[in-house]
């Protein structure tokens, strides 16, 4: 046989090769995720990206980036990001939600959940509002401080309708992971946009309002009664500490859980929230043209956001100093303008006499 015999020729003379070893490709020898990638709907369901930091005394809150304590009542908690997780796991960090003001006595009103909220654009895949609606798996790892029934829900916004179910710790104040499975909703679509689609609650508490029904697990309904059935009360003690993390939500059977690194979800959360962790340099400035003689200067900056934001922000301007060692604040700056892309600063009363470098420090909030 002629080596300049190619492939393509032995294909065509219908030359057997009996002699030649072809690689065999199986499932199992692929990467999970190379098959797989971005099947997890929830954006940083590791615990990663925390850009707010540590929020004491609060109900509701972000403080891990994309998931907010929402909550009734007289509790009151220190969220944040922990070090502690399971085991072997391959996760750095959880969500921690640490009690310090207990509510003993439920009234009917009071709830307490950590809820996660997507857009509707990212969700028209799941085909809800048709025979075909898609069933999603919930999983997660959870460590809670007691043992009982726990409620966890999707709610569809669209539907004013609700999905519950139950699990059960075992045993208080240890890791364990929980796979739930949800049908799909077949009577109302998400809104193919940028506003609140879908959300899933994980309850912590829930007073009778929402709890004095009937538990139809896995079934949607909208009798508020019937939302979390059982539910025991995680935040009836100073002592008790919530964690959760692994988050994923995926189309049909659950698969193991899609790891992603920090740059890859720190800019899926920019969408939503951006807070500055250094001063960022804007301009540079003469104190001849800015002299406090200059009663009517005005000065306008503009500064590109990280990545284009879910809606045009919230922003507030934390810090504006000029020159070194960036002690000298600026008086009378504000945000005049924020868009999805952009912020615009203006000095509107009043100049300064210092003449160096501009820098800022600043957020801007698009969340849901």
């Amino acid at each position: 046989m002629s080596q300049a015999r190619n492939f393509a020729d032995l294909l065509a003379s219908g030359t057997v090769l009996s002699d030649t070893k072809l690689p065999t490709i199986t499932s199992n020898k692929l990467d999970d995720n190379a098959i797989h990638g971005n099947r997890n709907l929830i954006i940083n369901g590791a615990m990663q990206v925390y850009q707010r930091g540590s929020q004491a005394g609060i109900r509701n809150s972000y403080a891990v980036d994309r998931f907010k304590a929402g909550g009734n009542g007289s509790q009151l908690l220190t969220y944040s990001q922990s070090t502690t997780v399971p085991s072997g796991e391959g996760f750095s960090y959880s969500a921690k939600l640490d009690v310090t003001t207990a509510d003993t006595s439920v009234a009917a009103g009071d709830y307490q959940v950590l809820r996660y909220i997507f857009e509707g654009q990212d969700l028209q895949h799941l085909k809800y509002g048709t025979s075909d609606a898609q069933s999603l798996t919930l999983q997660f790892w959870v460590k809670s401080p007691k043992t009982g029934t726990h409620i966890v829900e999707l709610e569809h916004a669209d539907a004013n309708y609700q999905n519950s179910q139950s699990y059960t710790i075992a045993a208080a104040d240890t890791w364990q992971k929980v796979t739930l499975t949800f049908d799909g909703y077949q009577t109302t679509s998400i809104t193919n946009d940028n506003t609140y689609g879908l959300q899933i609650n994980w309850w912590l508490m829930a007073g009778s309002t929402f709890s004095s029904g009937t538990l139809s697990s896995n079934t949607w309904h909208n009798t508020t009664a019937n939302r979390a059935v059982g539910q025991v009360n995680v935040v009836d003690s100073t002592s008790n500490e919530f964690y959760i993390t692994g988050v994923q939500l995926e189309v049909g059977e659950a698969t193991p859980f899609e790891h992603r690194s920090y740059g890859d979800e720190l800019r899926r959360c920019q969408r939503y929230y951006y807070q500055t962790e250094v001063d960022v340099f804007l301009d540079t400035v003469g104190s001849a043209y800015n002299s406090l003689s200059t009663a009517q200067y005005a000065h306008h900056f503009h500064l590109p956001i990280p990545v284009s934001m879910r809606a045009s922000p919230t922003a507030t301007l934390t810090k504006l100093v000029v020159g070194w060692p960036h002690t000298n604040v600026i008086p009378n700056y504000s945000v005049t303008s924020a868009t999805k892309e952009f912020l615009g600063f203006r000095n509107g009363n009043g100049g300064y006499s210092t003449g160096g470098d501009l820098y800022v420090q600043y957020t801007v909030d698009a969340e849901l």
